[in-house]
């Protein structure tokens, strides 16, 4: 028993020549198609590069163009070519010019000597068939498609709708139940005969003519007419990406190929020159025995799928934007955003770096300058501390930064005195830890220490923005870690939030807190709040301050003893 092989080529020519050559040494007898619109020049150099092979054959060329019946005619007179001066052939199997043999052909011989009357082709009803591309499901057989997609555009579209409004259908032949499959397929003799001979060929011939893709429907459909044994799956790795075009299989590939344990691959990169010289020998050993399994390297082209359309979380590329429905629009890992700590707590920053061993930043976000940590001018992945290239895109801005500095948590201030436009993205992002003290952005107002209009003006405007951002922190979007306390809440008793951040920020060490960071005098802020307010501006979002002086007292600018916490 020997299988023939049917090649339809159009291109690369060299490397089908090599595969035929292969193919044809191993004692297997070839029918080649080649497509009318490849130059005669090349078409007489590729018959003369296998001259010297006597079990080669030529097929009438016709044009085959992309989801049209001509590929579909020329596999149909090939296979008549090869039923009839092959008659010792027992399996015909179709493979195209980019095809290559993972597998020796003996191996492949054995295996489809065990099964004789098996057919080996992808054969899915159209009504359960998910993965169909281009709009069309029971269409692609009810419609009429005469023009070409590619060429001829507007006309197939423009046809189609014109059918749809006129509420245009064909009838499907009598007893034939639309299937849909890869359109590479190893078919017994006695199948393949049966389609070819079948006294309503015409019938489904001018049927399929007009099918969208027939190339996927045509032998599928009519083999579980014929057939009395149907294994539907094909013996070549063929996979599709996400917009149904066919993977290219590169040098880097052949571990891959070799683990699916299929007897041919496509589509395979034309210079791809290691996976052709390893796979075209017939080795014995190589040989596996093994039962073609391409679902083992399923996963790896799932996940290579998901790459390319979601991308990985925090890295933005110019090729490929993240949508906005996408949850890897975020950034990469953890970081911690701290709005009026630095207002309330002088020299905040390098407390918060002794305190957690992380790099702390001042406020990246700041109208003036990008505050980088330790006053840098460019930090990791060239990023500048100019203001305006930060504004041009915010989000991608800080997205950068956590993408470059991966392993190390980045912290930063914020306020409302702040660029805005990154606020949202921070609060729906799972990554963020923010830590809102209200109203402390308030303590560089009242260091000024005058309550003129001006800081009237301003003061209404900064609690504008924060009222505004307090909304977003309460929206349905948020997905961030949020913590808000009012200034006054937070004054009572500042080592239990602080030291609730910390652990949060370094699970592992969970360092505890010996010291607190020195705080701001606060002890007129309650009489600069009550001036605002005889003023006619009401500085709710602090919470309630008395205007007494010693109500703050023991702290500002007395002396202040450690906070010591015991474990």
């Amino acid at each position: 028993m020997t299988v023939g092989f049917i090649m339809l080529v159009h291109n690369e020519l060299e490397r089908a020549a090599q595969v035929a050559r292969h193919w044809s040494i191993s004692g297997c007898p070839i029918v080649i198609h080649c497509d009318r619109k490849v130059s005669d020049k090349d078409y007489h150099a590729f018959q003369a590069e296998l001259e010297d092979l006597d079990n080669i054959r030529y097929a009438p060329r016709q044009i085959c163009e992309w989801g049209t019946w001509g590929i579909v005619g020329a596999t149909l007179e090939a296979s008549e070519m090869l039923l009839r001066e092959f008659k010792q052939v027992s399996h015909i199997f179709l493979a195209s010019g980019s095809c290559l043999p993972l597998r020796p052909m003996p191996e492949l011989n054995e295996y489809l000597s065990q099964r004789p009357r098996t057919d080996f082709i992808e054969s899915v009803a159209i009504e359960d068939v998910g993965w169909t591309k281009g709009g069309f499901e029971m269409e692609r057989f009810t419609l009429r498609f005469p023009f070409s997609y590619k060429r001829r555009r507007a006309l197939f579209e423009g046809y189609v709708n014109l059918q749809r409004r006129l509420g245009f259908s064909r009838k499907i032949p009598h007893k034939l139940t639309p299937h849909m499959g890869s359109q590479w397929w190893c078919l017994s003799r006695a199948t393949l005969a049966a389609i070819i001979l079948d006294p309503r060929r015409g019938d489904f011939d001018r049927f399929f003519k007009r099918v969208w893709i027939p190339d996927e429907s045509y032998f599928q459909s009519l083999v579980r007419i014929h057939s009395p044994e149907v294994e539907s799956r094909s013996l070549t790795l063929s996979k599709f990406d996400f917009q149904g075009k066919p993977h290219t299989f590169y040098d880097d590939h052949l571990q891959l190929l070799r683990r699916s344990d299929c007897f041919v691959a496509r589509k395979i990169w034309p210079k791809a020159e290691k996976l052709y010289t390893r796979f075209l020998s017939n080795d014995p050993k190589v040989t596996r025995n093994a039962e073609p399994n391409p679902g083992k390297i399923d996963r790896l082209f799932t996940k290579a799928v998901e790459r390319r359309t979601q991308g990985r979380p925090g890295l933005y590329m110019q090729s490929r934007f993240p949508r906005r429905t996408q949850p890897n629009r975020q950034s990469t890992q953890p970081y911690s955003v701290f709005q009026g700590f630095s207002d309330l707590f002088e020299n905040f920053e390098p407390w918060m770096e002794k305190a957690t061993g992380l790099r702390v930043h001042g406020h990246l976000y700041g109208s003036e300058k990008v505050e980088f940590a330790g006053q840098e001018d460019f930090y990791h992945g060239a990023l500048p501390n100019n203001t305006a290239l930060r504004d041009h895109n915010p989000n991608a801005f800080l997205t950068n930064l956590v993408w470059n500095t991966r392993g190390e948590r980045q912290c930063l201030m914020f306020g409302p005195n702040d660029t805005q436009h990154t606020w949202g993205f921070m609060v729906g992002d799972p990554n963020a830890q923010i830590s809102v003290i209200t109203g402390a952005w308030a303590i560089q107002l009242y260091k000024v220490g005058v309550t003129s209009e001006v800081v009237r003006k301003e003061a209404a405007r900064l609690q504008k923005i924060e009222m505004r951002q307090l909304e977003m922190l309460r929206a349905d979007f948020g997905k961030a870690t949020i913590r808000v306390w009012s200034l006054a809440d937070f004054i009572e008793n500042p080592m239990e939030p602080l030291q609730e951040i910390i652990d949060e920020m370094t699970p592992p060490l969970r360092r505890r807190l010996a010291e607190a960071p020195h705080m701001a005098d606060l002890s007129d802020f309650g009489r600069f709040i009550q001036r605002l307010k005889n003023q006619g501006m009401n500085l709710y979002v602090a919470g309630d301050f008395s205007v007494d002086r010693n109500a703050l007292s023991g702290r500002g600018s007395n002396p202040r003893r450690p906070y010591l916490v015991q474990k």
